[in-house]
Parts: structure tokens; sequence; C-alpha cells
């Protein structure tokens, strides 16, 4: 049973991490985590190479530690898929988030959906997998079939709250998306 809900929790957390990537209208320095930059022949996590801060609603401003480095994290975030164009200054990058339009909300919100309906599917698989080995505890006699009941009720209701809660946070998401 808890490895079942750890499983569950990293389902949960993977969603969060994906929805935290996804722009909103508001500087989110989370959609700059996947970005790597070449740092001296390596690929590098974008937050390894500089400070990256939020000044403001809709800015966020990347400054490398090394100023030789800029120009790869300009190249860097133009070749990411967040759809912003960098201003370098020469000292720093700023990204500029414009306010989404309507389609784009949208759009947007029916990629929230689809990545919940992805994690839903993902607890119920973990829940299937639970149920098997159950069954198979159970042929092999190592518990009842009052235990294999109770078991499968009590993955059950795991799953249902972890179901509620993947709604929540999609809703919650959505929300956010909508919002002007």
């Amino acid at each position: 049973m808890k490895n079942t809900e750890n499983k569950m929790n990293k389902a949960i957390a993977s969603l969060e991490g994906d929805l935290a990537s996804i722009r909103a209208g508001r500087a989110n320095p989370a959609i700059l985590d996947k970005i790597t930059v070449e740092y001296y022949g390596v690929q590098t996590p974008l937050a390894q190479v500089g400070t990256i801060s939020v000044p403001e609603a809709r800015t966020i401003i990347v400054q490398p530690w090394d100023a030789s480095v800029l120009k790869a994290v300009e190249k860097a975030i133009l070749a990411s898929d967040i759809g912003i164009t960098p201003n370098n200054d020469g000292k720093m990058i700023r990204l500029n988030f414009p306010p989404l339009t309507e389609e784009r909300r949208r759009e947007l919100s029916k990629g929230v959906s689809k990545r919940g309906e992805e994690a839903k599917v993902a607890v119920r698989n973990i829940r299937r997998d639970a149920m098997e080995q159950f069954k198979k505890q159970k042929k092999a006699g190592e518990i009842t079939e009052d235990d294999l009941k109770d078991l499968e009720e009590q993955v059950q209701k795991l799953t249902d709250k972890f179901v509620k809660q993947i709604d929540g946070i999609i809703a919650d998401k959505e929300k956010e998306i909508m919002e002007v």
C-alpha cells in the first residue's frame, strides 16, 4: 500500500512540474527549468549559470555570473519552445511576457486538461498494478479473500483521493490561465 501511495504521489508531482512550465500570462521562473545552456562545452541548466529573478509580474531577468555566456543563454532561450524573444542588454537578458489572447488561453486550458487526464490514467494504472499484485498474493496463499477485498477497497479509496486531487490541481491551473 505504501509503495502504491508513493507512486501516486510521484504522478501528482510530475503533473505539478508539467503545469509549472505552462505560462499563464505571468512571469514564472519555472518555465526556464528545462532550458540548458552550453557552458564550457557542457549542457548546464540555466539556473546554474546565473540568477533568475522576477522584478515585475510580466518580466523575468536572467543575469549570468559569467558575461561570456550571455550569447549562449540568449541562443538557448530562442531555441526553446517558450515562445518569448529574449532582450540582451550586454549584462543581462530580459524576457517580457505579453498578455495572452483569449484563443491562446483556451488552447492552454485544453492542454492542461489533457495533462490532467494523463495523470489520472497514470494513477489508474498504478491502481491496476496494485490490484494484480494483491491477486497474485491471494493465489499464492499469502493473503485471504477478506484481506484481498479490504486491500482492493483501500486502493480504490486511495485512487479516488488522488483523482480528486488531480481535478483540484487542474481546476486551479485553468482558473489561473483564464484569469485576465
